[in-house]
């Protein structure tokens, strides 16, 4: 196992294990009640109202693009293990998006196929999520799926998937969001789905960080690979971060301020990219 020097020895996961993990962590996207909520949304002030929506485009956004552009990453497995580990993560994208739809549909009232509810979610976004999603992601994802046995394509791939999307803006948005709608006890069924979501990201994660460190431990020319790929995409995941009709700097929103946020996201990524071995101050 791969240890950067003077960084504490962290245990991770195989693949074989978080495989055995998800069977035991099943849940259904249908099965979260959402009748209090359906309740609460029609009460909810302008301003929540607005910041939850933009929320939830955002996740919709990022989850339809996840589930389509991911099963580059299934066909350049190493073993038979992480093959199979990988397949059950394009499920959990898949069971993400639904949830997302089917709240949608059933408390913001605005019933739709999944691609017009893209579409519209497309609308409230900052040109930002298309340099992540339509840009950095499908080119990653292409060339993936032409050189499944390209090293460096799936270095570059991983580290934009598991560290920046997942690991990044994932992992920021959902202790922001949830610790606001908890604290205003708001949206239960919202906080519940979303909590199943983040449970099984964080599995992903655990995959991206084992597959990372694995991939540099063995080839450190690879780290470049990562590096390249932060470079590329951290300008554009710090203006997805800030809400609609924010100022470029300094802002608050959901109860945090801009400083919190940014805070947040950057300390995250710089303890898994010390436990990969490519330290986010070497970029």
């Amino acid at each position: 196992m791969y240890t950067m020097p003077g960084v504490a020895e962290v245990h991770l996961h195989d693949p074989q294990t978080l495989y055995r993990h998800w069977e035991d962590e099943q849940w259904s996207p249908f099965d979260v009640a959402l009748e209090r909520d359906v309740e609460q949304w029609r009460d909810m002030g302008d301003e929540d109202r607005g910041l939850v929506l933009w929320a939830l485009s955002s996740l919709m956004v990022a989850e339809e693009r996840i589930t389509t552009k991911f099963s580059g990453l299934v066909g350049a497995h190493g073993t038979e293990e992480e093959a199979t580990f990988l397949a059950t993560q394009q499920v959990d994208e898949a069971r993400h998006m639904q949830f997302y739809a089917r709240y949608q549909d059933e408390v913001v009232a605005d019933r739709a196929t999944i691609a017009d509810h893209v579409s519209r979610a497309r609308e409230a976004l900052s040109p930002a999520f298309g340099t992540i999603f339509d840009e950095l992601l499908v080119n990653a994802h292409n060339r993936l799926t032409t050189e499944p046995a390209d090293a460096v394509a799936k270095v570059e791939f991983v580290t934009l998937y598991h560290m920046v999307i997942e690991g990044t803006l994932g992992l920021t948005a959902f202790n922001f969001i949830v610790r606001y709608l908890e604290g205003s006890r708001q949206l239960p069924g919202f906080v519940e789905g979303y909590s199943r979501i983040h449970h099984d990201e964080q599995r992903h994660i655990g995959y991206g960080t084992w597959f990372l460190r694995e991939a540099v431990g063995r080839d450190p020319a690879l780290a470049e690979g990562v590096r390249t790929t932060l470079r590329a995409s951290l300008p554009a995941v710090a203006e997805a971060l800030t809400p609609p009709d924010r100022g470029d700097t300094d802002w608050e929103a959901l109860g945090a301020s801009s400083e919190e946020i940014r805070d947040f996201a950057i300390s995250g990524l710089s303890r898994r990219l010390k436990i990969v071995g490519v330290p986010l101050d070497s970029l």
